[in-house]
């Protein structure tokens, strides 16, 4: 049977404030600079879990609910929400914070696939992972649905070729 390792061994947590650079002409954060903070997020939460490097195999759903301003403390978690054989489903929240108010606000959640790599770069396997939230339960009960999702959608990209 595969090693259980508990969620709560990848949580991975990173702040980072909203600077004039990473926004665009409307004092709002670009969308591309928070796909790379959960790229960045994912893969070391990732890499937590297995002690391995890993590689982002899918962005398979990012929801942007709202956006971060110029002056936000931006807060990004990350957590192993489900395993494969050598891969796994990163589930990544980011939540912004008005330094005046203090009002906290969830501006995106995404989930990712990073698959654990050896050092010639080929697939290795990792440990199996033990949700511990009822959030965390929840997304590891639909972990089959979105990995066939996955397949459907990659088996049609192929079609397109």
């Amino acid at each position: 049977m595969k090693e259980l390792l508990t969620a709560s061994v990848s949580r991975t947590i990173q702040t980072r404030l909203v600077l004039p650079p990473d926004t665009n002409h409307m004092g709002t954060i670009f969308g591309g600079t928070v796909l790379a903070y959960i790229d960045e997020i994912a893969a070391i939460t990732a890499m937590k879990h297995c002690k391995k490097a890993v590689v982002t195999a899918s962005i398979d759903t990012v929801n942007f609910l709202s956006s971060a301003r110029v002056g936000n403390v931006l807060s990004l978690e990350g957590v192993v929400i489900s395993t494969g054989r050598t891969s796994m489903e990163v589930y990544v929240k980011a939540e912004c914070q008005s330094i005046e108010t203090s009002e906290k606000t969830l501006t995106t959640t995404a989930i990712l696939t990073m698959v654990a790599v050896d050092e010639k770069g080929k697939p290795t396997p990792v440990c199996g992972v033990a949700p511990e939230t009822e959030y965390e339960q929840q997304l590891f009960k639909s972990a089959q649905q979105r990995k066939e999702l996955r397949m459907k959608i990659n088996e049609f990209a192929k079609e397109l070729v």
